[in-house]
């Protein structure tokens, strides 16, 4: 059949009547068209709309690729001088005007780089079909806005310790880990310091749980003192429950409180949103991160973490969950920052297993005594199996170490040699070259059984120059010169002492900057928010994730108490909830604020001067004193003249009050505090606490 043949026969199907079928919505824009008909064709088509349309979706693709194919071989030899070429669209030129009594079809098509002329509603259809599908996509992204869900920190950020976040979303609220930290230097007589639980405590209707992401102290240890006001359900790992069962019982909450257990890839609900475990590696098994999935979309939590490829507790990492989340969509992203400083990837656990054979080595005939955390269940389970290679039995010194060792063979995580373990009555029982004791004291808290045997306090062991001492951690910062103060205790007992900078003897649990980056690179988080460091190590993580491709814009470093709230397009920010420190001292909490603390730096720094003065409440005349108690700030027996020349003025200044007719006993007692506070800062250049004490008879 021939090209005209086969033209005529095109246009009489074209003209022919069809049975009518039934309209169908035709949803396809201009762009797609673009690829279907060819010029030719699109000028061989009756100039009536109806016609063009009706024909254009009888046809079947059949034809429609013959007569493609039939016109492209007629192309050459046709002369038709009339018609003309669909106009091209370059850059910066205007569209051509259509002809005069002809209406362009938004439905024609054209050569791919070519464009019909069009209405205003077609071309925007056209330039929006144009756009690649990437950006298509993130355009229609950007006007979904869902249900937002706020993330607010009250601990870990610009700290070490004290972690706790509260998700909200709607009339629902979570909280993950409830940490505790140890006092500064400048914290007097403080025993612990707790987040501020004052937001969680207003909208306590709205909180439908505690996550746990793992048992360390900076975790769980503010979680008796949460559960003493509000009650709630608490969800953690087996190992992470023992531990918090453990602390539960020391706080007479043992069976009041409603723990669950989840294992790694388990999702619980909470009110709109639900929480997936993912399992992670860390120097505590049973570490897990979070996949929490809200409205807004899906947020990470890695809590405390590193990847390592030979655990000696535990499976590795579940890296393929976080590959997996991050091809669905992430949208934020909290991630550990301890070690964003760090080049390179942490150490694995294995690499201390050498270091201890070594040195068990060469201790030789003495006695080995190592402190390291109480919780590092990986870091025992090495002591005992390298105690049971060179013939030692292991014994544990410390309350919390006791403890975890107890909990963590009950379940079945820790699994020392048989035989290996004793009691630590038992140790004067055998040589000291048969001996490994575990014990507390690594960051050198006065308390410790470490900082006790280097002050010969420890009722049941005596350092002497038979100990070899290794210390296996390192010293949170912060921690350095207790923990330098105790080596040099120890050393002066005649102790070998070993610690991280002379021998590898401790790893990290925290991931460095390679694996920081290998989580951002699986996860692909829209939103990125460096957490669990000093400001310092989340600047770096920053950094990091900038450098990994996330826009400066989408990359937030917060403080305790900021507000973030994520709607699944972009981020708020400015609202600001009560956080701050609970102090604990013994069995007061919260008892205890900056005033207290000042007067006890106060008192530390310049000591205390009494003065008791008894004045008859009739005349008002002095009938005993005034009296000068001090305390931390002279000696009595060497400041005897400048004590007596207080005693002067504080009597003088006593007469001329009440002989002005001053009966306010608390004005008075500002005048005297006024009149010594000055006197003694012209005698010594200090400024002792005055405490005047007017006692009526």
């Amino acid at each position: 059949m021939g090209v005209e043949a086969l033209e005529k026969r095109s246009v009489v199907e074209r003209a022919a009547p069809r049975k009518k079928k039934t309209r169908q919505p035709v949803k396809e824009t201009a762009a797609r068209l673009l690829q279907k008909v060819t010029p030719e064709q699109a000028e061989e088509t009756p100039a009536k709309p109806a016609a063009k349309k009706n024909a254009s979706r009888a046809e079947k693709p059949a034809k429609k690729e013959a007569q493609k194919r039939d016109a492209a071989k007629k192309e050459p030899a046709r002369k038709e001088p009339a018609k003309k070429e669909p106009s091209v669209k370059k850059e910066n030129s205007e569209p051509r005007q259509p002809k005069r009594g002809r209406k362009p079809s938004q439905k024609a098509s054209a050569p791919i780089g070519a464009t019909i002329e069009l209405s205003e509603a077609g071309k925007a259809r056209q330039e929006k079909a144009a756009r690649p599908a990437g950006r298509a996509k993130k355009s229609r992204v950007k006007e979904q806005r869902k249900t937002p869900v706020r993330i607010i920190p009250l601990g870990g950020l610009l700290e070490v310790g004290k972690n706790i976040t509260v998700y909200e979303c709607m009339n629902d609220m979570f909280i993950v880990d409830c940490g505790m930290t140890f006092p500064d230097e400048n914290m007097l007589g403080v025993d612990l310091v707790l987040p501020d639980f004052t937001y969680v405590q207003k909208n306590r209707d709205k909180l439908r749980g505690i996550v746990i992401t793992h048992g360390h102290e900076d975790h769980i240890g503010a979680l008796p003192y949460f559960l003493k006001q509000i009650n709630v359900p608490v969800y953690a790992t087996r190992l992470t429950l023992g531990l918090i069962e453990n602390k539960l019982r020391e706080h007479g909450l043992y069976g009041k409180v409603k723990l669950v257990q989840i294992a790694p890839r388990e999702t619980i609900k909470l009110g709109c949103m639900e929480v997936e475990f993912i399992r992670v590696n860390h120097s505590i098994p049973d570490a897990v991160a979070l996949a929490i999935h809200t409205p807004a979309g899906v947020i990470i939590q890695t809590g405390d973490f590193k990847i390592d490829y030979t655990p000696i507790i535990g499976d590795i990492i579940d890296l393929a969950r976080f590959g997996e989340l991050g091809g669905q969509g992430v949208l934020a992203l909290l991630s550990d920052s301890t070690n964003a400083e760090r080049p390179g990837f942490t150490p694995t656990e294995v690499t201390v297993a050498d270091s201890f054979d070594k040195l068990f080595k060469q201790a030789g005939h003495k006695r080995i005594i190592i402190a390291t955390f109480s919780s590092n269940i990986h870091r025992m389970q090495l002591i005992c199996e390298a105690a049971a290679k060179h013939g030692r039995k292991v014994a544990v010194s410390g309350r919390s170490m006791i403890n975890a060792v107890a909990v963590s063979t009950e379940l079945g995580y820790l699994k020392p040699p048989n035989g290996v373990m004793i009691d630590i009555d038992d140790i004067n029982r055998y040589r000291p070259e048969d001996i490994v004791l575990i014990t507390t004291g690594s960051q050198g808290e006065p308390m410790s059984a470490l900082s006790r045997m280097a002050s010969n306090d420890h009722r049941k062991v005596t350092v002497t120059p038979d100990d070899f001492i290794i210390i296996s951690a390192t010293p949170i910062p912060g921690n350095e010169k207790t923990v330098g103060r105790v080596v040099n205790e120890l050393m002066r007992l005649g102790a070998d002492v070993i610690y991280e900078r002379m021998y590898e003897v401790h790893v990290s649990g925290h991931a460095c900057q390679e694996e920081l980056k290998i989580m951002l690179a699986l996860t692909k988080p829209k939103f990125f928010f460096p957490v669990h460091g000093e400001y310092k190590q989340l600047k770096r993580h920053a950094s990091l994730g900038l450098a990994m491709g996330i826009p400066t814009e989408n990359i937030f470093i917060g403080e305790n108490g900021h507000v973030f709230e994520l709607d699944g397009v972009s981020v708020k920010t400015g609202e600001i909830v009560p956080s701050g420190r609970v102090l604990v001292d013994g069995l007061g909490v919260g008892d205890v604020g900056s005033i207290v603390l000042r007067d006890r730096k106060h008192l530390g720094e310049d000591g205390l001067i009494v003065v008791v003065t008894t004045i008859d409440g009739t005349s008002g005349e002095i009938v005993a004193g005034p009296d000068i108690i001090s305390r931390g700030f002279v000696y009595v027996r060497e400041a005897e003249d400048m004590l007596s020349e207080a005693r002067a003025i504080a009597k003088q200044t006593v007469q001329d009050c009440v002989g002005g007719r001053m009966r306010d006993w608390g004005n008075i007692k500002t005048q005297v505090r006024d009149a010594l506070s000055s006197y003694f800062y012209g005698r010594t250049k200090r400024s002792p606490m005055i405490l005047p004490v007017i006692q009526e008879v």
